[in-house]
């Protein structure tokens, strides 16, 4: 689609690449170390690599893409990693490479490493905790990187919604460049001015956002952070009722803090 909506007349292919980076922060009161080890036990088996290729697939159907490889990983002690090489057009099975698996996994190729092409889905985990401030966050990467007229943009949505986000940092950029049929260069074939166009009215309603764009070389950059904190939704092992107004409040501090100090990339000092 051309910025005026119209259809473009290619000459050969759209090789324009989209790219979306979506980077998402958990975070949760944790107040021992018996609370931090099970906190990062919870969150291995509710994103294990199993769920986040359900995950990923989903946003494959949802671009209009189709699975050619799928590599997914467990780590010890904790983490996972999967990767999706995609297409946009289907591929017949008589071209398709013997390493691709069409996201059918068997025991004997469940670890395989998968390579990228055009068109790729990464998805990586990283469960952090530190007994200093009794803080415990779960930071999840996804790229999504597409050609042709796929767009990423498609999922976010979806993306946002399948995570607990209390921080959530989003970069789209549109690289290469496709010709029409005169021989013009199109440096972009959609119109868009700011990743929050693409999220839901709800969404933004719940987040404090900012916006950095470089709008001549195409990237988009949105930062998005919790607008409220409700306590029980932050606490582990722990219950509301059986703490004092003190530490309530002592613990609500220090959660904004973590999010405030994520969200703007600096460390704040104790006061």
């Amino acid at each position: 689609m051309a910025k005026d909506n119209k259809k473009l007349k290619l000459y050969g292919f759209n090789n324009l690449t989209k790219s979306l980076s979506f980077n998402i922060y958990d975070v949760c009161y944790t107040k021992t170390e018996e609370d931090r080890k099970k906190y990062v036990e919870y969150i291995d088996e509710q994103y294990n690599s199993e769920r986040l290729t359900n995950i990923l697939t989903t946003v494959t159907e949802m671009i209009g893409a189709n699975v050619l490889n799928i590599a997914k990983q467990d780590y010890d002690p904790q983490g996972a990693s999967v990767t999706l090489l995609i297409s946009e057009e289907e591929v017949p099975l008589y071209v398709l490479d013997p390493s691709c698996n069409r996201g059918i996994l068997t025991p004997t190729r469940e670890n395989i490493v998968g390579h990228l092409d055009k068109s790729h889905i990464t998805v990586h985990t990283y469960p952090e905790t530190h007994p200093e401030n009794n803080i415990s966050t779960f930071r999840v990467d996804i790229d999504v990187s597409t050609c042709g007229q796929i767009s990423p943009l498609k999922a976010l949505n979806y993306l946002i919604d399948s995570f607990d986000s209390d921080i959530i940092t989003i970069d789209y950029r549109v690289r290469g460049f496709t010709r029409d049929v005169d021989g013009h260069k199109h440096f972009i074939d959609h119109e868009i001015n700011s990743i929050q166009n693409f999220i839901a009215k709800e969404t933004i309603n719940r987040y404090n956002l900012i916006d950095m764009n470089i709008y001549q070389s195409n990237i988009f950059h949105t930062k998005m952070k919790i607008k409220d904190l409700k306590l029980e939704n932050y606490l582990f092992e722990i219950k509301e009722e059986d703490l004092s107004e003190e530490e309530k409040q002592e613990i609500l501090k220090r959660l904004d803090k973590e999010m405030t100090e994520i969200f703007y990339g600096i460390n704040i000092p104790n006061v």
